[in-house]
């Protein structure tokens, strides 16, 4: 359990985090492919490789995170793509009672996501999870993944916090590792962002796999 008493804001991830990474994870590497070697009148197994040194080759940038930008590149209606397997979104288990619970414990919870915002509006309409929230702030609309230091900085800017009483809570290390260096004190990664992915071994940070680790639920 954290002491909670020594936070005033949290902020939260999405994909991986409150909502299932299984979505995102089927899309790029199976729903995608598919449709782009229809497309394109290609064997699958083409489709897989062209797809994956172009997107690969972009991973951490703001770029990655864009489906206007897959879109331009890949000359297919990526955003349209994406809502296709609209069926696959979820909540993770425990996520609206441990936002509720942050509700009752009078904290300020933002959600600060990398998710373009065509599909981040589109899974905020599938889930409405942006009731619990007292902000909502994509890095496309700040310029800066948030993998950089440059993110933090542009959000300190945007919804003011105390670094040293943040909760920060993502499944990818590389953002926690940003956050860290820009001193946000509590950190907290996810160990199975996806419900149909392992169980990971996380070294470098706490972690937990339910939020009941960290509230009474």
């Amino acid at each position: 359990m954290l002491d909670w008493q020594e936070i005033d804001t949290v902020l939260l991830d999405m994909d991986g985090t409150l909502l299932d990474l299984h979505y995102d994870t089927h899309f790029w590497l199976t729903h995608l492919p598919r449709r782009y070697a229809e497309i394109r009148g290609i064997p699958l197994a083409e489709a897989e490789t062209q797809l994956n040194e172009q997107i690969h080759s972009r991973r951490g940038t703001l770029e990655w995170y864009c489906l206007n930008f897959w879109s331009q590149e890949l000359g297919m209606d990526v955003a349209a793509l994406y809502r296709e397997t609209a069926e696959r979104i979820a909540l993770r288990p425990q996520t609206e009672a441990f936002l509720g619970g942050l509700r009752k414990l009078n904290k300020k919870s933002l959600l600060v996501t990398n998710a373009h915002p065509d599909g981040l509006g589109h899974k905020l309409e599938i889930t409405g999870i942006d009731r619990w929230l007292d902000g909502i702030i994509s890095s496309h609309d700040l310029g800066h993944a948030k993998e950089s230091g440059l993110f933090w900085h542009a959000l300190q800017e945007r919804q003011p916090f105390d670094p040293g009483r943040t909760l920060f809570v993502d499944d990818n290390q590389s953002v926690l590792a940003a956050a860290r260096n820009y001193g946000i004190a509590h950190l907290l990664c996810i160990r199975q962002p996806d419900s149909r992915g392992p169980l990971r071994d996380i070294t470098d940070f706490p972690a937990i796999h339910q939020f009941d680790e960290i509230m009474e639920i």
